[in-house]
């Protein structure tokens, strides 16, 4: 059921159309019951209030014969009277009788139930309370619940009083209210016959009405999700003149103008790229015979003036920073034109992160900090915590988080955390040879990252802190050479950082070449 929810719900939330068309039902089911409700009612009062006329005006003609025949009789003699109001009751029965408007009964004042009827009516149902009224001398009608035949119906009982000359009578007209009844049922009936039938007709028009306003924002919606995707030549059909066709007109105009725009761009990125790339040879060479003769002098450096010793020495600086610049500009034109290949191997991430450690332990004493390393033990087999990686472009990565925690720890530890995770494990749970995902961290607590930094933190040439000297990091393409390198491998590079608490890139590397990347054993927040 669950499931069926949520998926009703990712319906409704996507489907415009399915929104208007159940807003359109339920708005339209509501008024069309109110206007029922209200039409049923009128109609009932209409029925009730002809009945309750016609009704008044024959209980007004039957007095007036009833009270005719006993004044003009002036019979003294019980026996002769009830025989003359049985027989009025006859007559006025008879009236009603032929066509079952109504039936009569004529009841002694006495409060009994036995009198004269017509035959089909029980009087013990004529309500207690409108006899008391009629026997209090005046007319009176109520609804009630009469037996007619055997059978309960609804029906109006309009009641007066009868004066004789030997005793008081009370006259019942009871009027059916069956017709009224099947005319409600019929009007009801059709109501909600024609209301359903209006509500789906209505759901049908909303529907066509909202697939032509619809389908072309979908088509829209997919014409520019394959744009975004690098289909550039997608357009969408211009039909009519209306505003739909305006729009599609309008997104076209928009697809043409982005289509040329994003072609200048690439054409510009190749062009950079092309000349990046170029300038990058080019230079190896001068660079190489300009490096032979630094070395030379600086060689000889002892044999120099003080003055020229000193600028043999920074030749031979600025040279060696010259040569990493240009190997990350090749190393990044590699990547642009998408010839780098990786050349995976089984190597001992361990003791591969010991020796980057080890390598850039001087500059860590320069520095005033130190590195902690911590691997957890559950991930290592025999010391070792075995790969399919290129080991060069793993040290790279390495090297290039531990120089750049290095130049932003400001004299505190770094920290770096290795761990990995498994499917199969064995009984005592030390993880099986090139399964699973190898984390490792990188944390120092210097400056950190402000707000919007994380997003540009592998961009090219981008430092974190610009009023640092160049003399204190690296050529700026670390980071973004890094992030390459972890994608090559199918892994990937990700960072957290907060202002006074430092930074900490995590790394995800699958164990065994070309495997999916699994689920990180260590967390990217510390």
């Amino acid at each position: 059921m669950s499931r069926w929810l949520r998926r009703l719900t990712r319906v409704w939330r996507r489907s415009l159309r399915l929104r208007v068309i159940a807003l359109t039902l339920v708005l339209s089911s509501v008024v069309m019951t109110l206007l029922g409700f209200f039409l049923l009612d009128r109609v009932g009062h209409g029925l009730l209030a002809d009945k309750r006329k016609s009704a008044l005006g024959d209980v007004s003609s039957g007095l007036s014969y009833a009270r005719g025949q006993l004044e003009s009789a002036a019979r003294s003699d019980p026996q002769s009277v009830d025989a003359l109001v049985e027989a009025i009751t006859t007559e006025l029965g008879r009236r009603g009788s032929p066509s079952g408007l109504f039936d009569v009964a004529v009841l002694p004042s006495s409060g009994s139930s036995e009198g004269y009827r017509t035959e089909p009516l029980d009087t013990t149902d004529i309500p207690a309370a409108l006899r008391r009224k009629v026997r209090g001398g005046a007319e009176a009608e109520a609804y009630a619940d009469v037996r007619r035949s055997g059978s309960l119906e609804r029906a109006l009982v309009v009641g007066a009083p009868l004066s004789a000359n030997v005793g008081g009578y009370e006259v019942y007209y009871v009027f059916p209210l069956s017709t009224e009844e099947q005319t409600l049922d019929l009007v009801r009936r059709v109501l909600l016959l024609g209301g359903g039938g209006l509500i789906f007709l209505l759901a049908a028009v909303v529907w066509l009405v909202s697939r032509q306003v619809v389908t072309p924002v979908r088509m829209a919606a997919r014409i520019a999700e394959r744009f975004a995707a690098g289909h550039l030549e997608e357009r969408m059909q211009v039909r009519g003149e209306d505003e739909i066709a305006r729009l599609a007109a309008s997104f076209n105009d928009m697809a043409g103008a982005l289509q040329r725009q994003i072609g200048q761009l690439e054409e510009l990125s190749r062009a950079q790229r092309r000349f990046t790339a170029d300038v990058s040879h080019e230079l190896r060479t001068p660079l190489a015979t300009i490096r032979m003769a630094a070395d030379v002098l600086y060689e000889s450096r002892a044999e120099f003036p003080p003055a020229m010793s000193r600028s043999a020495e920074l030749l031979t600086g600025q040279l060696e920073r010259f040569e990493r610049l240009l190997a990350d500009l090749l190393e990044i034109s590699r990547y642009d034109a998408r010839a780098a290949t990786l050349e995976p191997d089984t190597v001992d991430l361990v003791a591969l992160v010991q020796a980057q450690v080890d390598g850039l332990a001087p500059a860590a004493a320069r520095a005033g900090t130190r590195i902690d390393i911590e691997i957890d033990p559950l991930s290592v087999v025999d010391g070792m915590l075995l790969a399919e990686v290129d080991p060069r472009r793993v040290a790279r990565v390495l090297r290039n988080l531990l120089a750049n925690a290095i130049d932003y720890a400001d004299g505190s530890p770094v920290e770096l955390r290795m761990a990995a995770s498994s499917a199969d494990a064995d009984a005592a749970g030390a993880l099986g040879p090139l399964d699973g995902t190898v984390a490792i961290r990188v944390r120092d607590h210097g400056i950190g990252l402000r707000p919007g930094e994380r997003e540009r933190v592998f961009d090219r040439f981008w430092r974190a802190d610009p009023s640092r000297s160049r003399a204190t990091g690296g050529t700026g393409l670390g980071l973004s050479i890094a992030l390459e390198d972890a994608r090559l491998h199918g892994g990937e590079l990700v960072v957290w950082g907060r202002p006074g608490e430092g930074a900490a890139f995590r790394l995800l590397l699958p164990r065994r070449a070309g495997a999916e990347l699994g689920a990180s054993p260590l967390d990217l927040v510390p």
